[in-house]
């Protein structure tokens, strides 16, 4: 290895490691791109501290990788960094701490010449001279012109399995056959710019032919294209027997990476949950509990001081029935386990009594202002969370849908089985609210025959129908996955609060998050946290849960109301409605009253409607909120 390569070019979050560019994606960096490596070429050797120990999630993770035929784990782990790295950045590379990458595209073409050819041709130099400059890293082609950059050539092969590959730039060239004068040629790739998509000349520099990337586009390009390689250049892998088209892709196209990912808020243990549950929840570190004498032992410590709310005898059976469960569950299923991460956050969030707060929750009542008790049973603060986020797989092409599993295929995180997978976890703070359930449930009677809500409903089925994988085999519902009346009024509501809250206690709105408690027919919920869900100290300042006091809170309520009756849009705002042949997910909502960044919406800025929280014409039937909160 030369004495100028150092293993950094870059840095990233550990959320953007999980939302944006985790294992398996490409990372754009000044000067190309790169690829995310599989699990086994992380190393966490040389560090300590990089466990996330949540319990709900962990069983979560096991439940969709049983389904996808993976090994199950026991560990979620963080990415790989040590602390100082700024400061030694030559020590830190010498240890080899980090997330591993890899150069992809690995065809470069020169910005002077226009060379197109493979990393491994010798045609280019990496030069990374300065370790504390990891931006710097770059691939230069010495040529007549000095030595200028070289980039990535940003055109990829995918295919609705997730394989990914180079595109075939050589025998695309020769229309399948090889060079009659050499048998690896350079090429030459000239952009001729343009308004009416790629207009890009590839060339062989050895016999002359050329041929435009226009002939790889779309359904007929996909002709001229060879089969899928079925690739993995994350796992180094090969799938001969992939039978999908393969399709071109641009190398920064968003649709190339989908993460699949889980969260769950760190709860304390639940003193009158079920015994499974909890057995399974916490499988790690009550696995070895199979004696009353390890019960006591356990019981005896601070960490397992819960221990002691629960009979011994009933908790060891409980182990060894889950034992046997494990151990006759290796075959993935054929459908996904429902993991509900939701249910136990609102049985904690709204138990009475509160659960005791631990360094991972805590939870305080308010009480309810007199002028809001006709809105909401219940107000509580949040003033210590912590959310786990586990990264399961990916999908390219098409995102994963948890009402069409079929419609996307997984890829998995690594090629042979490990305990682990990628994690991060953040802290911060949150306000709880609770809509009175005998408000909720007239109100919900009500929206049973209410045209506007009937038009919700069809759009949902019709959104459903208009985006039908040709993939799927077998029956469709599409009203599957329909979140229900309660959801739309919940979810309307949070955004209204967000929007009104970001502008009261300094937050901007993508620093903060939510989480809709709306429940089923059988289990029905009217909660809504709104809680900061960012990587750094701003979450933890207080400035949220303290506007769940009195005069603020009161004062945020009646101002979101307020301005929820008037959009600088309106009237085509306010008299909006998803109708035939329209399939959008929203009534009067838009960006000007109801939208907020994506990052914070649960479900991408869909199920929204004003007209349910607020009257908008001579409907006032249909408005949720009481009369004396009403502009």
């Amino acid at each position: 290895m030369s004495t100028n390569y150092y293993r950094r070019v870059g840095a990233a979050r550990p959320s953007h490691l999980m939302y944006t560019a985790g294992v398996g994606s490409l990372i754009d960096l000044p000067n190309f791109s790169v690829l995310v490596k599989g699990l086994e070429s992380w190393s966490h050797a040389s560090l300590t501290d990089y466990v996330i120990d949540e319990p709900r999630l962990r069983t979560a993770v096991n439940r969709s990788l049983q389904f996808y035929g993976v090994a199950q784990i026991n560990e979620l782990r963080s990415a790989p960094w040590m602390e100082g790295a700024d400061n030694s950045p030559k020590e830190w590379a010498a240890q080899g701490v980090g997330v591993p990458v890899t150069p992809f595209p690995q065809w470069l073409r020169c910005t002077a010449c226009n060379l197109l050819a493979p990393i491994d041709s010798q045609a280019f130099a990496f030069v990374n001279n300065n370790p504390r400059t990891p931006h710097e890293a770059k691939f230069v082609h010495d040529c007549r012109r000095g030595k200028p950059l070289a980039v990535a050539a940003r055109f990829t092969l995918v295919c609705t399995a997730g394989h990914l590959d180079e595109f075939p730039y050589a025998p695309f060239v020769h229309h399948g056959a090889a060079c009659a004068k050499m048998p690896r040629p350079l090429l030459r790739m000239k952009d001729h710019g343009g308004n009416q998509a790629a207009n890009v000349t590839l060339e062989c520099v050895a016999c002359g032919e050329q041929r435009n990337i226009r002939d790889a586009m779309g359904d007929r390009g996909r002709r001229n294209l060879p089969n899928c390689r079925g690739r993995h250049p994350h796992l180094g892998t090969y799938q001969p027997d992939c039978d999908k088209e393969a399709t071109l892709m641009v190398a920064g196209a968003s649709n190339q990476w989908f993460p699949i990912t889980l969260s769950a808020l760190a709860l304390p243990p639940s003193r009158n949950g079920n015994l499974a549950e909890l057995v399974e929840e916490r499988w790690v570190e009550l696995q070895n509990i199979t004696s009353r004498v390890v019960f006591d032992a356990f019981a005896g410590t601070p960490a397992y001081a819960y221990l002691k709310d629960y009979d011994a005898e009933a908790l060891i059976a409980a182990v060894q029935a889950h034992q046997q469960r494990l151990e006759g569950a290796s075959a993935p299923t054929a459908e996904p386990a429902p993991v509900d991460l939701l249910s136990p956050e609102w049985e904690v969030l709204s138990s009475s009594p509160m659960p005791d707060a631990t360094d991972d929750f805590a939870l305080e009542g308010v009480t309810v202002p007199d002028a809001l008790t006709g809105l909401f049973s219940d107000v509580r603060q949040v003033q210590r969370l912590r959310e786990a986020r586990a990264l399961v797989g990916f999908t390219r092409l098409d995102a994963p849908d948890p009402e069409t599993p079929g419609i996307a295929t997984p890829v998995h995180l690594s090629r042979t089985s490990q305990n682990w997978v990628p994690a991060s976890e953040v802290r911060g703070e949150g306000i709880f609210l609770r809509v009175r359930e005998d408000l909720m449930a007239e109100w919900e009677e009500r929206m049973q025959k209410s045209p506007a809500m009937q038009a919700h409903r069809d759009a949902f089925a019709r959104f459903r129908t208009n985006r039908k994988s040709d993939r799927l085999r077998g029956e469709f519902d599409p009203m599957r996955g329909w979140p229900g009346e309660r959801y739309i009024a919940l979810h309307s509501l949070s955004h209204l609060l967000i929007r009104t809250i970001s502008l009261e206690c300094g937050y901007s709105s993508a620093s903060l998050g939510e989480r809709i408690y709306a429940g089923d027919a059988e289990h029905p919920r009217t909660g809504i946290l709104i809680y900061t869900a960012v990587p750094d100290s701003e979450g933890t300042l207080g400035g949220l849960v303290s506007l769940a006091e009195d005069p603020h809170f009161e004062r945020i309520v009646r101002r979101a109301l307020h301005d929820a009756a008037r959009c600088s849009s309106d009237p085509l705002c306010a008299e909006r409605l998803p109708r035939e042949p329209a399939d959008y997910l929203h009534g009067a909502a838009c960006h000007v009253c109801l939208f907020v960044s994506e990052t914070t919406c649960e479900r991408g800025n869909r199920f929204l409607d004003r007209r349910f929280l607020v009257p908008l014409g001579d409907e006032s039937d249909q408005v949720l909120t009481p009369t004396s909160l009403r502009p």
